[in-house]
């Protein structure tokens, strides 16, 4: 019977071996093929080496490239689909010339991409509300009968309060925190004494390690969540505060990003907390409408939309992304929303999705930076970034570059809005009320610079009818503009 190779992100026990032997790959190439974040590196590493020391029958192959490390396997194998164009085209090259036996579909995701496939067909806009529902009647989700709990299907406009007054922190038990091991403290070796000789290069900072890498951490990081902080999610899940890094965000996006838990598993025992009383709906709901509604349709739109998706630029957006902000220098930034966020990146390599989207993002488009050179940034300085994982979600969703294939308006802001959904504001130099002058906040001025220099594109969108309007009331756009382009790329 022929050998299961998992690749490093189908490490959970639904990826089902069904009694074969397992191989496992650790290629020094693809650590170095591009400019990770450290802890991204070490959560990946240890994670393949736990998974090898757990169990009989699986093989551990150390190599320099994949290719080598099956030479040395010496059997055909058999995989699941893996998780980018990359892979997939890799893996079909190898099932031509014999090494790689059968592509199973992956059991990652509670949908078959040839029923997804089937389902968007030639449709013009696959649309996330669409496919959220389809998503909650087939997996029979907060249901009754045809019909969602409570008569809603999503309860989002509930889950948009700003952080509670006076507060730094949530009131809110934390998160699970694994301990490291000596598996971690050989993977910190290792990475020492590669980075030392030159053989890979990272970003961000070394830090112990905040994130599940085993199926037992995963399943205590879940409960910990379910029981302690899912009722608390709800409300505040756009919501910043400088002193609250995690808020009652799960966590969980790089346990379910290594395959350590079934998405299935998560939103059922997600539900079945609404059902025993102990979760609100609004919470629960857009929790699960984040677990198999958002994640799983970034992932089927990274197939369907193909492989030349992230290359798309609507505003033709071509700077490159400064040095500063691409070495996660956060000490050289004064505004207090952008530096405390990109301090985030540099020490833990995550954030939670606002920050990403109208923090990090809305940087980038107001500045005009390149989409596609800002999808690799996302993609390599978040430790829950894959290939799969940030097309849709920064070229679609965060810098509109789509032109609305995804997103029906560009997720751009000035201060008020940054201003009203955390603490970040009031204790920083520029004010989110001005757009000109010293104290002008780069938010602002930056938000109608955007809207300025796209004006002629954002013309047919009726979501941006207002702001194109009062773009052409204000007296002092053309200073604002200057402003800005004098400023370039500095770190604000």
């Amino acid at each position: 019977m022929p050998a299961r190779w998992l690749f490093a992100d189908q490490l959970g026990p639904h990826f089902d071996t069904r009694g074969r032997r397992v191989l496992l790959v650790e290629s020094r190439r693809a650590l170095t093929r591009r400019v990770y974040h450290r802890q991204k590196l070490h959560l990946i590493l240890s994670a393949l080496r736990h998974r090898a020391a757990e169990s009989d029958g699986v093989t551990l192959l150390q190599t320099e490239t994949y290719g080598e490390a099956l030479a040395r396997f010496g059997a055909p194998v058999r995989v699941y689909e893996p998780t980018s164009w990359a892979a997939d085209d890799f893996v079909h090259r190898l099932r031509e010339a014999g090494t790689v036996e059968a592509v199973d579909p992956t059991p990652g995701f509670t949908m078959p991409k040839a029923e997804f496939a089937r389902w968007a067909g030639d449709r013009p806009r696959v649309r996330m509300d669409d496919f959220y529902r389809l998503q909650r009647r087939r997996l029979d989700l907060l249901m009754e009968g045809d019909q969602p709990v409570g008569g809603r299907w999503s309860l989002d406009h509930d889950n948009r309060e700003p952080p509670p007054k006076g507060v730094t922190t949530l009131d809110v038990p934390p998160p699970y925190r694994p301990r490291e091991d000596d598996i971690d403290a050989e993977v910190r070796d290792d990475l020492d004494r590669w980075t030392r000789d030159g053989t890979v290069r990272t970003v961000g900072a070394d830090g112990p390690r905040l994130f599940p890498v085993t199926r037992r951490e995963a399943l205590a990081a879940l409960h910990r969540f379910l029981e302690h902080r899912l009722g608390t999610f709800g409300p505040y899940e756009d919501a910043m505060l400088a002193g609250d890094w995690a808020m009652a965000h799960s966590l969980l996006s790089v346990p379910m990003n290594l395959g350590l838990l079934d998405p299935l598993e998560v939103a059922e025992a997600a539900a079945a907390e609404y059902r025993a009383g102990r979760g609100t709906l609004s919470s629960v709901e857009g929790f699960v409408r984040q677990v198999i509604g958002w994640r799983e349709y970034i992932w089927h739109n990274y197939w369907h939309f193909g492989r030349d998706y992230r290359t798309r630029n609507h505003f033709r957006a071509r700077d490159p992304l400064p040095a500063w902000f691409a070495d996660l220098d956060a000490d050289a930034v004064e505004a207090h929303c952008l530096r405390d966020v990109l301090q985030g990146v540099r020490d833990r390599g995550w954030v939670h999705h606002i920050p990403r989207l109208m923090v990090l993002g809305n940087w980038g488009a107001q500045r005009g930076w390149d989409p596609d050179a800002l999808a690799e940034w996302f993609q390599t300085r978040f430790v829950d970034g894959y290939d799969w994982v940030m097309p849709v979600n920064v070229v679609g969703m965060s810098q509109h570059a789509d032109g609305g294939a995804v997103a029906t308006k560009p997720y751009v802001s000035g201060g008020a809005y940054i201003n009203t959904m955390s603490d970040y504001c009031g204790g920083c130099r520029y004010d989110p009320r001005h757009r000109l002058g010293e104290d002008a906040c780069p938010y602002t001025a930056g938000y109608w610079t955007f809207v300025d220099r796209n004006a002629d594109r954002l013309s047919g969108n009726q979501r941006m009818r207002q702001p194109l309007l009062q773009r052409e009331r204000l007296a002092d756009l053309r200073q604002v503009v200057r402003q800005e382009r004098q400023r370039g790329d500095s770190p604000p």
